[in-house]
């Protein structure tokens, strides 16, 4: 009897040890979570721990509801690395003095999934709160969110919970978004994704793949302009936050005691909006997005209006007919429609279209402060402006702010009787003559979209060349435009007079540079914007496929690092591209020159680096469009008034499509000296070219010097060969630029990364998003391998370029 007893009393023991490991919310690095433990959150809300998906042996790390009885997961840790079956995983905290990463998922020593932080903790601990956000953070500082090492919040899976953001942060890149499960079985990304879209106006967008899906449309200051009611919801709470610093949207519940989510559902392709029904136990979808025609991207096409309540239910808009009639009659709208009568940009007026859902904000102006009347004016003195609207619904209906279009209005719809929306669609006079037999009040306008104008100006041109008896010199330039005259520069177009009075007439007192293609002037236009102009020379090497480049890639890009192009203006020979204009000029200009130099510290410079590598994972990763630059170099970099980098010159650039990684390309061009050696050699280029260049660069900003020059007391030793033999001999401290004094601990770190980064081989150089997180963490570094030092000599190939250049140089390959 008494051993029954013990027996008894022991596994109760056992029982209340084991309760008590897997119900504490915290682990410690002296206490990892194995797989038959779990983290329980304080009011036991969510718990994590190891599962495995329906119909799938896999087991994941993961976070789901505690109290609900069907297992809904809302978080993955290794969506792409699941636990070998029948193997033990055990989570840890590293902090260990060289440790790569500070939580570690592994098994058998194979790390499967593990986070890096930006600094050593002294105590860190992993909590998991009953928000469902799994925190890293020290020991003492509970609940300080602004303090927090690492938090699941930041990098969600397929659903969003209350007070989770979506959008990105601005200063750091960070891109919350969502993506859905590839299926019920499969946790790994789908090609379902949900993501703040950066744009003037910025609005969440829901695509499959690189395609749009559902745009929720720009916030309006109550709601987002796609919802289609502005009744309050009995579960959800939004708030939209923008600033200089980040972008983001969140939901918050009515009843914090009722439980919600939404939802990537990969099979259906719809974002699901659901709460947990307590009585019936079950989830119940309050919405689906798409919800119906209408709300499908583009379903009408390019200017074309979708109206539910209709049938058919697509209608162009005023003054605008089919593009193709025959498949819209048959039911096809992709090509949408096309100007009826052309603009004139003395006479035209608005329609206005009451309870709308405004169009895609991808080519679009905001001002926050102005009013309707104001915004009107500004749309009528601006040639490209195609429509305009109140960018803030609040205020009884009069509304505030103003939102400007240029190019084809793209996602309209119309909305349910209590929309409050209005927009503004110029229009032909002869359109404005009559509205329901009543007389219209003709308002002056100015404009018409980029792509009818470069049309009408192109038709110009090739009758000027005709008449000047130059046609055969220039016909490969009007067959180029005939085969892509239907594609839409989506830009202003600038009149020639608007741009010589801004530049006075070209002054040479406005000159700013001069590279290969021709000189930079600085302007002024009448509204007092500064603007920079590229002038492309007659003599140019780049050609007219150059320049349209640069404009249809750099229209598509959106980024704080990437330079902005307002516009262009193609009249006879001349082809201008108008960009915002830089006060600092580019980034050689200082790190170049003894004296400039000496203004930037190692903070301003460590900024600087941090900027352009942002700037190229976005080309490379984040972007919609998967851009090669090759041309990356100093006088590339341009630098705003608080010394911001923003790269520009996208002339040369290359898109890759689907998951295309490489090229071969018999016309070598970009500036020697820059040139990864399989690029310069064999004409192989990849994202792994430009990390190359990237590299180049980063030694030059922390030595100041030039990678072609004098180093060391060797004649024509290139800088990286300079800088690789002071690292095998450990004095790479003497690379780095004598003006510069502290701390530079960082400033070698960056020397290191930059020798990973012109390795020989292509793939033993790192991918951007990772030099980003070398460059924001304090991870250990792998060593590099001897670099790339054949750079080539071919400077009598190069076009003559001052310091102070802000275009391309170009090669072309023997």
């Amino acid at each position: 009897m008494e051993n029954r007893n013990f027996a008894i009393i022991i596994a109760m023991i056992m029982f209340l040890v084991s309760n008590t490991i897997s119900a504490t919310d915290t682990i410690t690095h002296l206490h990892p979570l194995t797989e038959n433990q779990t983290l329980v959150s304080k009011n036991g809300e969510f718990e994590l721990g190891f599962f495995s998906p329906r119909n799938s042996d896999n087991r994941y790390l993961g976070i789901w509801y505690k109290k609900i009885a069907i297992q809904t997961i809302v978080w993955v840790a290794n969506r792409e690395e699941p636990v070998a079956t029948h193997i033990s995983a055990l989570l840890t905290i590293n902090i260990t003095q060289n440790s790569s990463a500070l939580l570690v998922l592994h098994q058998n020593n194979s790390v499967l999934w593990s986070v890096s932080v930006s600094r050593k903790p002294k105590n860190p601990i992993l909590q998991l709160l009953d928000s469902g956000n799994l925190v890293l953070r020290e020991e003492n500082d509970e609940n300080e969110e602004k303090n927090y090492l690492w938090q699941s919040f930041d990098y969600p899976g397929d659903t969003l919970l209350p007070e989770m953001k979506l959008g990105k942060d601005l200063k750091t890149g960070l891109d919350r978004r969502l993506s859905a499960w590839k299926n019920e079985s499969d946790p790994s990304p789908g090609s379902f994704t949900w993501e703040m879209d950066v744009t003037n106006w910025p609005e969440p967008m829901q695509r499959i793949g690189s395609k749009k899906q559902f745009n929720s449309g720009p916030w309006t200051g109550l709601d987002y302009s796609g919802k289609p009611t502005r009744k309050p919801s009995m579960v959800f709470n939004f708030t939209y936050f923008s600033d200089q610093n980040e972008v983001y949207f969140m939901f918050h519940l009515v009843n914090t005691s009722v439980k919600a989510r939404m939802v990537m559902n990969q099979s259906t392709l719809k974002r699901v909006h659901t709460a947990w029904d307590q009585n019936e136990q079950q989830w119940k979808v309050y919405a689906l997005l798409p919800r119906d025609f209408c709300d499908e991207y583009g379903s009408c096409g390019p200017n074309g209006n979708c109206d539910g309540n209709k049938v058919p239910a697509c209608q162009c808009l005023r003054g605008f007919k089919p593009k193709s009639p025959r498949q819209w009659n048959g039911g096809k709208y992709d090509e949408g429609c096309v100007r009826d009568t052309p603009l004139d940009c003395k006479s035209d007026g608005f329609v206005k279209y009451v309870k709308m859902k405004v169009p895609d904000t991808e080519h679009s102006w905001l001002n926050q402060s102005m009013n309707l009347v104001e915004c009107r004016e500004k749309c009528f003195r601006n040639c490209s402006c195609m429509a305009y609207s109140n960018s803030d619904t609040r205020g009884s209906g009069s509304g505030s702010g103003c939102a400007m279009w240029f190019g084809d209005l793209n996602d309209l719809r119309v909305h349910l009787a209590d929309a409050e929306h209005d927009l503004y669609v110029r229009v032909p006079a002869s359109v404005l003559e009559t509205n329901n037999g009543s007389k219209v009040k003709i308002g002056v306008a100015i404009g018409g979209t980029a792509t009818i104008l470069c049309v009408l100006l192109l038709v110009l041109y090739f009758i000027y060349i005709r008449r000047s008896g130059t046609m055969k010199n220039n016909a490969a330039v009007v067959d180029h435009f005939k085969e892509e005259q239907e594609e839409d520069l989506e830009l202003p177009l600038f009149d020639l007079s608007v741009i010589a009075s801004a530049t006075n007439n070209f002054s040479i007192d406005n000159k700013l540079g001069e590279g290969g293609f021709g000189p930079v002037y600085k302007g002024t236009m009448e509204n007092g914007q500064e603007i920079a102009v590229k002038r492309l020379s007659r003599s140019s090497g780049q050609g007219l496929k150059e320049f349209k480049n640069e404009i249809v890639l750099i229209a598509k890009l959106q980024h704080r690092n990437l330079v902005k192009l307002h516009g262009c203006c193609i009249h006879e020979e001349e082809k201008l591209l108008v960009y915002e204009y830089m006060p600092n000029k580019s980034l050689d200009l200082f790190i170049f020159d003894e004296t400039q130099r000496m203004l930037l510290d190692w903070s301003k410079r460590f900024q600087i680096i941090c900027g352009i590598a942002r700037g190229i994972l976005y080309l490379h990763q984040d972007s919609i469009l998967k851009i090669i630059h090759r041309d990356l170099k100093a006088s590339n970099v341009l630098l705003d008034s608080d010394m911001n980098p923003k790269i520009s010159d996208f002339g040369l650039a290359k898109i890759f499509k689907g998951d295309q990684s490489a090229e071969t390309t018999g016309r070598v061009v970009g500036t020697y000296g820059y040139m990864a050696p399989e690029y310069a050699i064999d004409g192989n280029f990849s994202v792994k070219s430009d990390v190359f260049s990237f590299g180049i660069l980063l030694l030059e900003i922390v030595s100041g010097k030039k990678n072609k020059a004098n180093h060391h007391d060797k004649e024509s030793t290139y800088l990286v060969g300079y800088a690789w033999d002071l690292w095998t001999e450990e004095r790479h401290i003497e690379v780095v630029d004598e003006y510069l004094k502290g701390d530079l601990s960082e400033a070698l770190r960056c020397i290191h990364i930059s020798l990973l980064c012109v390795q020989q081989n292509a793939h033993d150089r790192p991918n951007m998003s990772s030099v980003v997180m070398m460059l924001s963490s304090e991870i250990s570094l792998p060593q590099p391998n001897p670099p790339a030092l054949f750079l080539g000599d071919h400077s009598d190939q190069q076009h003559p370029s001052s310091l102070n250049e802000l275009s391309i140089t170009t090669l072309e390959a023997r």
